[in-house]
């Protein structure tokens, strides 16, 4: 069985540059991108993105983040995340 996940990814400055904060889980696309762009107006957050991902849970295989929105600042590289 195959489910997409719908994720809003807050992003803080760090030292070592800008990191991922807590990952919230949405119901669907468009509640992710409206957390996405509220998380990136909260303090300490310098930005934030939207993602989906579908995969199988009873199996652990995951297709690759679909970056739905993104807002503020964030990192140039998703790949490293």
């Amino acid at each position: 069985m195959s489910l997409t996940y719908y994720v809003a990814l807050p992003f803080v400055a760090h030292e070592t540059g800008i990191v991922p904060g807590q990952p919230q889980e949405c119901s669907n696309e468009a509640s992710a991108m409206r957390r996405a762009e509220a998380l990136s107006r909260q303090q300490p957050n310098v930005g934030a993105l939207a993602f989906k991902r579908t995969g199988d849970p009873n199996m652990g295989n995951y297709g690759d983040a679909t970056i739905l929105k993104t807002f503020g600042e964030v990192p140039e590289n998703l790949d490293e995340l």
